[in-house]
């Protein structure tokens, strides 16, 4: 009923603002530890104005931006307090949180900023895009065949760093009239440089079988998710053989819209309990952690969706299966790899272990997957992506200072930040 949808809305609004104020007074709590960075001591920051169920899209630049630190001062700007109180804690860069859009003001004419990262298209985003003496940069999430990954919101930045030439035909068939060649440079896959971990199981004769499946969606066209489809399944083949272990790591919004998925979601985790508990060295694993990398690495197959987790996989050159979507809305992109991929349909999912027998030993499987892992991110041998990122961060800030030579005579225009203006937006959510 329209009424009952309402009265929920507005009781889950009442709890985000309860939440945030909570979030707000623990940031105030702690004072100029968090606030504060000196005047003119960041060169290169991520913007980030999202909530914390979409921290995942930042954490995987975690360990390249600590690289980068070392060279260029890096911080990251969190406009959402939940959010910044998660950054404070797990951040290897420093995290300065903006509430309002004067504090933002404040903060940027404090900076002589170079380039500002961006990994979403988070429409706060424009916010940011405001400030004229800076490079805006794309850095997106990931690397796939989504429609996102074609979306005309690239127009808007300044450049966007891309994985390889898969990326740059897929922006060439999309987008009208958009300077491809200057304006994206291809960098790889840096994250895969620092594809480590700590591994929760002790290795031994077992397959290693990581299923990481995106969420349901909030559209028809991304309705890539295969939990509720496959995902029981296959789990119940994959425990059965007591050859196999399996590592879960399902996206961290699965069961947000759909009922379906949230319950697969529950029963894949509670199969995986039980079989743990019927079996201690079978060391089946449910990952839900913060960091993504030794999953990559350590698993023999990985079993996907169509999402960035297909690419981050692919990074790594080793076998991989694709869960083909169930829904007949869901855009496919197959001039690809997808349009060469190894496949799995739901109604195949029970029979997950032949799937994964092939692609880990026939040999056509093997030299497919060894052409798109270059296609896709050029260079993989280890270091030589995140040479290449800080390569391009070096050219745009030789950019930057030729065009700061060519305007330092400029006056600062009085409106450059806003000064004067009514406008003093906050951002609350959470």
């Amino acid at each position: 009923m329209p009424i009952l949808r309402d009265a929920k809305t507005a009781q889950r609004i009442v709890k985000n603002l309860i939440r945030s104020r909570l979030h707000r007074r623990e940031l105030a709590r702690r004072g100029p530890t968090v606030s504060s960075l000196p005047g003119g001591s960041v060169q290169v920051a991520v913007y980030f104005a999202d909530t914390k169920v979409n921290l995942y899209q930042l954490r995987q630049w975690y360990a390249p931006l600590a690289e980068l630190s070392k060279t260029r001062p890096v911080a990251i700007i969190a406009r959402s307090p939940g959010t910044a109180l998660a950054l404070i804690g797990e951040s290897p860069v420093p995290v300065v949180y903006l509430r309002t859009v004067s504090e933002l003001e404040d903060f940027v004419a404090s900076q002589e900023f170079r380039i500002i990262f961006y990994v979403n298209q988070n429409s706060k985003n424009f916010q940011m895009f405001r400030y004229g003496r800076m490079w805006h940069v794309f850095i997106n999430h990931g690397e796939s065949d989504k429609m996102y990954m074609t979306t005309n919101q690239f127009k808007a930045y300044d450049y966007s760093l891309v994985a390889g030439e898969a990326a740059r035909d897929r922006l060439r068939r999309k987008l009208w009239d958009f300077e491809l060649d200057r304006r994206t440079i291809m960098i790889g896959r840096p994250q895969a440089d620092h594809f480590v971990g700590a591994l929760p199981y002790s290795p031994d004769d077992r397959s290693v079988v990581l299923y990481a499946p995106t969420w349901e969606g909030d559209r028809g066209a991304a309705a890539y998710g295969s939990v509720a489809s496959h995902g029981e399944a296959l789990v119940a083949a994959l425990l059965a053989t007591g050859r196999h272990r399996v590592i879960y790591r399902p996206h961290p919004r699965t069961g947000v819209i759909d009922q379906d998925f949230r319950r697969s979601n529950e029963a894949i985790i509670a199969a995986i309990a039980a079989a743990n508990a019927q079996d201690r060295a079978a060391q089946h694993v449910f990952d839900d952690g913060p960091t993504l990398g030794w999953q990559l690495a350590a698993a023999d197959v990985a079993i996907t969706d169509i999402s960035a987790m297909v690419y981050d996989r692919l990074a790594t050159g080793k076998p991989l299966i694709v869960a083909r979507p169930v829904s007949p809305d869901a855009e496919i992109d197959a001039s690809g790899y997808l349009g060469d991929a190894e496949w799995l349909a739901a109604e195949d999912a029970g029979d997950i272990v032949a799937a994964i027998d092939r692609v880990q030993h026939n040999e056509e499987a093997q030299r497919r997957l060894e052409f798109w892992v270059e296609r896709h991110f050029g260079d993989t041998t280890p270091g030589e992506a995140t040479r290449r990122f800080h390569a391009a961060v070096e050219h745009l800030v030789a950019e930057w200072e030729q065009h700061a030579a060519l305007h330092a005579a400029d006056l600062l225009a009085v409106d450059e930040f806003g000064r004067g203006s009514s406008l003093d937006l906050e951002s609350d959510d959470d």
